[in-house]
């Protein structure tokens, strides 16, 4: 049987463990108010280039470059390829991409996509308007993003 002094001691200890977990409670409770208000909308995932290429991620010390890519009306990027994989998403306007033998793809406002790596491409704003594209490099330091390509 607990003595007096035991049991205020008991009860000290339980109120403030109760507190505690009111207090975890709490937080989970506005945490998932908070969370109620958020949405993911995933654009593109994939463990494939646009072309159906697997990528890679280069070897050393990661370094990941963002930008954005503006060309005016009827300007080229040049032929090219890429040492590191990418992903983008189009912000405005309209770019053409021309894979060689692979075929050209369109892509409009809103369209996202992992672009090929090791196939030359080039694109080109075909649209009547300035095409901005987000682009994400996963790469590494000491290995270029973009490498010009003679074709």
């Amino acid at each position: 049987m607990l003595k007096l002094k035991d049991r205020s001691a008991f009860g000290a200890r339980a109120a403030f463990a109760l507190s505690v977990v009111a207090a975890f409670a709490a937080g989970y409770a506005l945490s998932a108010a908070r969370a109620a208000g958020i949405h993911f909308e995933p654009l593109v995932s994939a463990g494939e280039t646009i072309l159906g290429e697997a990528f890679v991620y280069p070897p050393g010390k990661p370094k990941i470059t963002t930008g954005i890519l503006s060309l005016e009306p009827g300007a080229e990027t040049g032929w090219h390829t890429h040492g590191v994989p990418l992903t983008g998403i189009i912000l405005d306007g309209e770019l053409t991409v021309d894979y060689g033998d692979k075929g050209k793809r369109t892509y409009r406002k809103g369209a996202s996509l992992i672009e090929t790596m090791a196939t030359a491409h080039n694109g080109k704003n075909t649209g009547e308007s300035a095409m901005r594209l987000f682009v994400v490099f996963v790469g590494a330091e000491g290995i270029a993003n973009t490498t010009p390509v003679k074709k």
